[in-house]
């Protein structure tokens, strides 16, 4: 509560409603005089930081420690005392993609200076399609394994980054400008629907984007998709949701948006773990601790018992029942997954 004076006049200085008590009753602002000290404003500031701590932290442990319990809590109307679901999902994705997009940094794999038999990549790469054949010919003919001072499946890479110098294959033709395309179509020779002449038209367009470099094409290609997670999950959320309210349809207590509330705080329980996951891998591959290991396979098996104990405590049904919804859930849900990640590729592939 504020320690300034509290004003004679009853006018909200906010909305001009008439003010019957200590706030108002329109839009909840204290009434209050207007001028106030720094030092009012130091305490004030100190004491909104405070009681957001203490909300945010013990929304958090009753997430954790109690699953289902605050989708019920706000389903029955008990909500002041806990942190809005919607901002807390805001707040968890943000700060979980900035560790995601942190972790997983998209960085050739191949080191500089890297070479085979000798030879380094630049040196390699300037091979035309010829010397490149008879350069890999002799590297196949020696004995024992390749001489290559890198992994073979950067060699690999590698490799197609050399041959797709001459042009992406897309079935089974080659074209390195749109004029040879335009030219094969207009001829005769290509007859391609709609669907497979823009496809191609894309595919030279990136490799004239990227100079037919096929390391940065994935390179630009992943980190597209990488950086479309947070667009994909968020729409994948309204359709979980919307599976649990076809799961749940006779239970009409229940409306589709108690269902998305659950589902948001069955994310934001995700997003928690997957942090602490990733901070296990992170330590392990430093350490190589093999308990760490087992910790991270009971993490990922703890998601779904979570996910199993929050249906059976929110939707209050048998056991039996809830473990039939919840595998009959995450099928449907890991098809919705894979069908959004496939729109989610062709969509990347078009904003490369």
């Amino acid at each position: 509560m504020s320690r300034l004076k509290e004003r004679k006049e009853k006018n909200c200085l906010n909305c001009q409603a008439e003010v019957m008590g200590k706030y108002c009753h329109v839009c909840g602002q204290e009434n209050i005089e207007p001028k106030e000290s720094v030092w009012h404003l130091v305490t004030h500031f100190f004491q909104d930081i405070t009681h957001f701590d203490g909300k945010f932290f013990s929304t958090i442990r009753y997430l954790i420690v109690r699953p289902g319990f605050l989708s019920t809590e706000y389903m029955i109307g008990r909500r002041a005392s806990y942190v809005n679901p919607v901002r807390l999902y805001v707040f968890t994705s943000a700060f979980f993609f900035l560790i995601f997009f942190s972790v997983f940094k998209l960085e050739n794999s191949i080191p500089s200076g890297t070479t085979i038999n000798g030879k380094t990549l630049e040196q390699i790469s300037s091979m035309d399609s010829t010397r490149f054949a008879e350069f890999t010919r002799q590297i196949n003919q020696e004995d024992g394994k390749p001489a290559l001072s890198m992994t073979r499946e950067g060699f690999a890479r590698y490799f197609d980054s050399v041959m797709s110098n001459t042009g992406i294959r897309v079935s089974g033709r080659f074209y390195k400008t749109l004029a040879a395309y335009d030219s094969a179509l207009s001829s005769g020779t290509v007859k391609d629907n709609w669907i497979q002449q823009q496809l191609i038209r894309k595919v030279i367009n990136i490799n004239n984007k990227y100079h037919y470099n096929s390391k940065e094409v994935q390179k630009a290609f992943r980190s597209s998709i990488l950086h479309s997670l947070p667009q994909m999950l968020f729409i994948s959320l309204p359709l979980l949701a919307l599976w649990l309210k076809l799961l749940y349809r006779r239970r009409k207590e229940y409306y589709y948006v108690n269902h998305a509330i659950y589902a948001i705080h069955l994310y934001i329980f995700s997003f928690l773990s997957l942090l602490f996951f990733f901070s296990i891998n992170k330590i392990n591959d430093q350490l190589h601790w093999g308990f760490l290991g087992t910790l991270m396979s009971f993490i990922y098996l703890g998601l779904f018992v979570y996910q199993y104990v929050s249906m059976y405590k929110f939707y209050r049904q048998g056991w039996g029942k809830t473990l039939m919804k919840f595998f009959l859930l995450n099928i449907l849900f890991l098809i919705t997954l894979a069908l959004l990640f496939i729109a989610f590729v062709f969509l990347s592939l078009f904003n490369i």
